[in-house]
């Protein structure tokens, strides 16, 4: 398996998730080029390891295309529950193509197949990476453990733990920081070329089982809650259109009907050993250590 110290571009350096890729991306030895929306971000994104900015736009192709120029690798994550977001992984993968581009990782969903309109987005980008040419890896990570983070302050002042889905459902997740790995392997090593990964942590907890790890970890109780759809939006207040809240509600009404479990093999044979558990991330949390760095 031949190791290489590419340059990679990276989209969303800034952000919670793309950020974790510079990071160990950084950690390898291979250069980052971040690609971010203001100076404001090229700074953060420098402090997680970045050696190179690209002031850019999804939504702006000549930015693009000035941000690709000279890239061994591309590290694509599009904008969730938007309804533009395979055009912009198609442009990625067109200009990534045009420009010589040698390795492109996509970081989409599970179960791009389940009919849920956030899920089918990334099926013409898988498609379109199938017929590029392009030497590809695809990822497809279940529920996120980051997403707790958004709750986790009211986790901690009121005792409560609410997702906008039944508290029985049966979910599997994963850590992007896992995530974040692969990709990292992907881009600097060969062993995953031509690839598509489900990646799943151990386990699918109801949210009982997650309050109760809360619990142990705060060293006090928690207890799960249950709230309707539209109650958890207002107080959550999700960066997402109209459009984008209907898709959001499907994938609730989904997990109420059916959960989504799913199995570790896969993330354990990458990385080479367990993945992070639950428990981890929630004391991660506790700790303040749970996000990128910056």
């Amino acid at each position: 398996m031949a190791e290489r110290t590419p340059t990679v571009l990276v989209v969303g350096a800034a952000g919670r998730f793309g950020g974790l890729v510079v990071t160990e991306l950084s950690a390898r030895g291979a250069g980052v080029r971040a690609l971010v929306r203001s100076v404001e971000q090229a700074a953060l994104a420098r402090r997680r390891g970045a050696t190179q900015v690209a002031i850019g736009d999804l939504r702006h192709p000549d930015s693009l295309a000035e941000a690709m120029d000279g890239v061994d690798g591309v590290f694509h994550l599009g904008p969730a529950f938007s309804s533009d977001e395979a055009e912009l992984g198609l442009r990625m993968i067109d200009l990534a193509r045009l420009g010589g581009v040698r390795k492109f990782v996509f970081s989409g969903v599970n179960r791009p197949t389940n009919g849920l309109a956030n899920h089918t987005s990334k099926q013409p980008v898988e498609q379109a990476l199938y017929a590029s040419g392009l030497s590809f890896t695809i990822l497809q990570p279940a529920t996120l453990y980051q997403n707790i983070a958004t709750a986790w302050p009211t986790v901690v002042e009121q005792g409560i733990f609410v997702e906008p889905f039944s508290r029985m459902a049966r979910v599997s997740r994963v850590d992007y920081r896992d995530v974040a790995e692969v990709a990292a392997v992907a881009l600097t090593e060969d062993r995953l070329d031509c690839g598509t990964f489900e990646l799943f942590a151990d386990g699918a907890p109801d949210r009982d089982e997650v309050a109760a790890m809360m619990t142990e970890v705060l060293g006090r109780p928690i207890e799960a809650g249950d709230m309707p759809f539209e109650d958890w939006v207002a107080a959550a207040r999700p960066p997402f259109d109209a459009a984008g809240l209907a898709a959001f509600a499907r994938v609730n009404d989904y997990y109420d009907k059916h959960g989504s479990p799913g199995n570790s093999l896969v993330l354990r044979a990458i990385l080479g050993r367990a993945p992070r558990t639950l428990r981890n991330y929630l004391a991660d949390l506790a700790a303040g250590t749970a996000a990128p760095r910056g």
